[in-house]
């Protein structure tokens, strides 16, 4: 049965659960698709633990309770998910609407389509020296969902961008060590916690090491080490029992690369007044989309939604002038968000 809704978000990370509530104070209706099982994005399902700072009011907050946060705050408008399935068809139709399939044969009749993809179908990059294969997800992760299970672990944290840096700081002083293998000396994360982290690695609390992994070392049939080769070809072993792997995500667009939108680097490009494709009624927002001076925030990806929610709007009721109205004042607001 064909399910029919004025918009349809691909994605359920933060960028796609705000969108959902923009859209909601301007009473269009919602469905959401997710290949993921539960909403959340990289957040839920690579680091639901990981403190973000850079929300607005909002101090500190834990990724997944941002993405909790955010659920309860869409939850007047009922919000209808399509999780564990991904969008495999998206057709044009003779009337302006799009006729969108999943990979679970669920299908849709929508007037829009939102692109809240993150990095597409995200695929942490693994590591695949000899030895890894056999230890994934059991010696070796590439995301942590429960920072007790490393205390007391003796621990090599692979990468020198923001997530490696961030748990290195988050872990030091649970696990009993700690040994940081970053391949070049310059690090891409945040300059605050690569100043944190060399402040303890001088006091001895971690060792930091430069450097590839070229082999996963074992010692009756566990994991017990790693082998590294420096820039200058000299070979060492770091003793670990657990090793966590924090390279970034391998981005892959999947269909949305056949859709004919157009794409920069395996970005879409947009516009910045409604953050609209050059396909009519296909908006992009959050890390998928592109436009000059574009940032990789959470922060953009909320302001880019809450356009998109008033090019949407234009685009399915063109007769009608677009109203700007407050929360705080419009009773019409208060009304669609259950205010008393």
């Amino acid at each position: 049965m064909t399910i029919k809704t004025d918009a349809l978000i691909i994605g359920a990370g933060p960028c796609g659960l705000f969108q959902v509530f923009e859209l909601g104070l301007l009473d269009i209706s919602v469905h959401i698709v997710d290949s993921l099982p539960q909403p959340g994005g990289q957040c839920a399902e690579l680091y639901p633990d990981k403190p973000i700072y850079d929300i607005p009011a909002l101090p500190s907050v834990g990724a997944q309770e941002l993405i909790d946060r955010l659920l309860e705050q869409i939850k007047p408008f009922n919000p209808r998910f399509h999780l564990a399935q991904q969008v495999s068809q998206l057709t044009p139709l003779d009337n302006g609407r799009f006729q969108v399939v999943t990979t679970k044969g669920t299908e849709f009749d929508t007037g829009t389509v939102i692109i809240a993809a993150g990095l597409g179908a995200f695929i942490p990059r693994l590591l695949k020296a000899p030895g890894a294969e056999a230890f994934r997800d059991l010696s070796i992760h590439t995301k942590v969902l429960k920072p007790a299970d490393f205390a007391g672990q003796h621990l090599a944290i692979l990468g020198g961008g923001d997530s490696a840096l961030d748990w290195t700081l988050a872990l030091h002083d649970r696990a009993a060590s700690i040994q940081l293998v970053h391949r070049r000396l310059e690090y891409r994360a945040q300059p605050a916690s690569v100043n944190k982290m060399k402040q303890l690695a001088k006091t001895g609390r971690l060792t930091e090491h430069q450097g590839n992994v070229t082999q996963v070392l074992t010692e009756n049939d566990q994991l017990s080490g790693l082998e590294i080769i420096n820039r200058e070809g000299q070979r060492s072993q770091i003793k670990c029992d657990q090793v966590l792997v924090f390279w970034g995500l391998s981005p892959n667009l999947g269909p949305i690369a056949d859709w004919g939108l157009e794409l920069e680097k395996r970005a879409i490009e947009v516009d910045t007044e409604k953050f609209q494709t050059n396909v009519p009624g296909i908006f992009a927002i959050g890390d998928i989309n592109t436009y000059p001076g574009k940032k990789k925030l959470i922060l953009s990806g909320f302001h880019e939604a809450a356009l998109a929610a008033f090019g949407v709007q234009q685009h399915l009721h063109p007769e009608q002038k677009v109203r700007l109205q407050y929360t705080t004042t419009s009773p019409l607001m208060h009304q669609r968000l259950g205010v008393e």
